[in-house]
């Protein structure tokens, strides 16, 4: 029994000893990770202090440098010169500045667009000279009465509307032109605020200035050029028909003329 107990305490000690091998050997490990980690400083390196006669050779240095450049550009601008033949030196002493080729040009394109205008103005003035010109039209010896109502007549003609026959925008059978409302149940003709306007009393022009032309002369209709002799050039004015052809109504506007009386509806060139 003893010799159990003594080798049972013999393991325990072996296992005790083993696991602390194996701590000591990841502390090891663990420690050299960590050395691994940190970076070890760098080391400063001191320079030694310049002395006294490396700065003067230093400055001097730096004095001489600038001169070397303005050396090497005095030669480049002699080498360019020696370059140029003296037949570029002419061209570059004869060539403009190109402000001054600029508005040359610009005077030169002056003076072709105003010779041109002045060509065009040319052309345009024989032209007018080759039409016809502008006949003032014939107007009436009115009255100052009839010129008044002429007047009152205008501003009652700018509010008259356009009177259209009843539904005319219904059927378009029935076409635009007035007719007076006639049916027994016509709100139209019973003058409702909510229809159009019916012709009246009220919309009618002084006694004076009725079924006169805008001009102030009464119209004539002319069928021939006999029908001239009835009309006063003074008060009146010709309608040529419809029906008349062209020869009779060149014949009608070359007599009328001759004497003098307007005609409302001539021929169109």
């Amino acid at each position: 029994m003893a010799e159990e107990e003594e080798k049972k305490i013999d393991t325990k000690k072996e296992k005790d000893s083993s696991s602390e091998d194996v701590v000591i050997v990841e502390a090891e490990v663990v420690e050299d990770k960590e050395e691994k980690k940190v970076a070890k400083p760098k080391r400063k390196v001191r320079k030694k202090k310049a002395t006294a006669e490396e700065k003067e050779a230093e400055k001097e240095v730096e004095a001489e440098r600038p001169k070397k450049k303005v050396a090497k550009k005095r030669i480049k601008v002699e080498e360019k010169e020696e370059a140029e033949t003296p037949k570029e030196k002419k061209k570059v002493e004869g060539e403009k500045p190109k402000e001054e080729e600029k508005e040359e040009e610009k005077e030169e394109e002056e003076a072709e667009e105003e010779e041109g205008e002045e060509e065009e103005e040319k052309e345009e003035i024989e032209i007018i000279e080759e039409e016809e010109e502008y006949k003032v039209k014939i107007k009436p010896e009115l009255s100052e009465e009839l010129k008044h109502e002429l007047e009152i007549r205008r501003g009652i003609k700018k509010k008259t509307p356009d009177f259209k026959r009843q539904e005319w925008f219904r059927y378009k059978r029935l076409g635009e032109a007035w007719r007076r409302p006639r049916g027994l149940h016509s709100k139209m003709r019973k003058h409702k605020g909510y229809r159009q306007d019916v012709v009246s009393v009220g919309y009618g022009s002084p006694k004076g200035a009725r079924d006169l032309h805008p001009s102030g002369f009464e119209e004539v209709m002319v069928y021939n050029a006999k029908d001239l002799d009835k009309i006063d050039p003074k008060s009146q004015a010709a309608r040529v028909g419809h029906s008349v052809g062209t020869r009779k109504r060149t014949e009608i506007e070359e007599k009328a003329e001759e004497k003098g009386i307007r005609v409302l509806n001539p021929r169109r060139a």
